[in-house]
């Protein structure tokens, strides 16, 4: 269930002991709710209303979606405890220190959990380590045969790197941010809370210098539109802080060719009357650089159009997009035809004559008095029109003379 292995593995930072100490009961301060506000629901709520939010949530913040990998798992790791009957119980009672001795999804320990959810080891839940900086997200426009291929790119980013030990703004004593005050009336003082300029809101200061760096950024086959290719830590270093994420983000290019929806790849193509009843054989050219001949089957017809009046379409299995991380598994490739047919002046009498001896169910020839019969004969129309012939009838002062008065507006006179 979880996303790339164990969720805990990049949480864990080794902290003291824990393991085998008796349970004496939950801490005045024990924390009972974090896993609940992860999910966004309720403690009262059932195991139902638990697996709905908890799929919603892992819908919208999964990694292929473009979604934060952290985040993620914390969603995973909430569910994976509050959907055990027996682990949420121990979390009700005891918090996470409940799940001792790897009593936590994966096998994952107090620490971990505490690493996942507050950021590091118990006992220092909102404040410990340093904070994490910003993601910094870039587009990359990638060609289809790329996502089909796989590619590698070379990339060079400009960041911001720190220059010796940042030391501690003395102005702000590290908060970033001063508070002044100042007399506004007799006896009346207003506190004004700014930024610090020494320290530009850091709380540090440091030196700091421009860094070029040249990333490698791997393409895998089958890779979606908007997934990203994270490289951890390498955003503008800041003091006191971790740095953040460098995201590039998959912009797939249209093709001129192929559609894509998901693994899939569909082609639209255009047959003649003839092709259409009698076979054809067409060449594309693949993402790959192969020739695929498509050709129909003997006595195979392709319609004008499918049942219901939906387009005609077949598929080539096994010829779609590869799956990200299985390539050997691939979708497969929607053909939608269209039959076009003979305009009037292409089928001569001859042609007509021979036609309907050949094609099946030709039309019945009627009777009818040439005396009395009205023949006529079809036009071009567009059925957005329907509706729309006759003479389009307005309000009028004289569409009616029976309401009661006589016409509105219209005042006759007797001499």
């Amino acid at each position: 269930m979880f996303f790339g292995g164990d969720p805990f593995e990049h949480f864990a930072h080794g902290h003291g002991g824990g393991g085998g100490r008796a349970r004496r009961g939950p801490a005045e301060d024990v924390d009972t709710t974090k896993l609940y506000e992860t999910l966004g629901i309720e403690k009262t709520v059932d195991e139902k209303e638990i697996k709905k939010a908890y799929r919603k949530l892992a819908v919208k913040h999964h990694p292929d979606k473009g979604g934060d990998e952290h985040k993620f798992k914390e969603i995973n790791a909430a569910y994976e405890i509050l959907s055990d009957p027996e682990k949420r119980a121990k979390y009700d009672k005891y918090g996470l220190e409940g799940l001792e001795d790897g009593g936590g999804p994966g096998g994952a320990s107090a620490d971990d959990l505490f690493s996942m959810f507050f950021g590091g080891g118990r006992g220092r839940r909102g404040s410990a380590g340093p904070r994490r900086g910003e993601d910094v997200n870039h587009p990359i426009k990638v060609s289809l045969e790329d996502l089909y291929n796989g590619k590698t790119v070379k990339l060079a980013i400009n960041r911001q790197v720190l220059v010796g030990e940042p030391k501690m703004c003395s102005t702000c004593d590290g908060q970033g941010v001063v508070v002044e005050l100042r007399q506004i009336a007799l006896g009346m003082v207003q506190q004004i809370q700014r930024h610090c300029h020494d320290c530009e809101g850091e709380g540090y200061i440091a030196k700091k210098k421009k860094e070029r760096k040249v990333l490698e950024v791997l393409v895998e086959k089958g890779m979606k539109h908007n997934q990203k290719i994270t490289f951890r830590g390498m955003a503008d270093e800041k003091p006191n802080m971790e740095p953040g994420n460098i995201n590039f983000i998959i912009q797939e290019k249209e093709h001129e060719t192929f559609k894509r929806k998901g693994a899939d790849l569909l082609v639209s193509k255009a047959l003649s009357l003839n092709e259409a009843l009698c076979g054809f054989a067409w060449i594309i050219k693949h993402l790959d650089g192969r020739e695929v001949v498509i050709k129909s089957k003997p006595g195979e017809v392709i319609k004008a159009e499918a049942d219901g009046g939906k387009p005609f379409v077949k598929i080539v299995a096994n010829e779609g997009m590869p799956s990200k991380g299985n390539p050997f598994v691939k979708g497969n490739l929607y053909v939608v035809f269209r039959v076009d047919f003979p305009s009037d002046n292409e089928l001569n009498e001859e042609a007509v004559k021979s036609l309907k001896t050949l094609l099946p169910n030709p039309a019945m020839e009627v009777e009818y008095d040439e005396e009395t019969a009205e023949i006529v004969h079809l036009d071009t129309a567009d059925v957005k029109n329907f509706g729309k012939g006759g003479v389009q009838s307005h309000d009028s002062a004289y569409d009616s003379d029976d309401e009661e008065g006589g016409p509105q507006g219209v005042q006759c006179q007797q001499s």
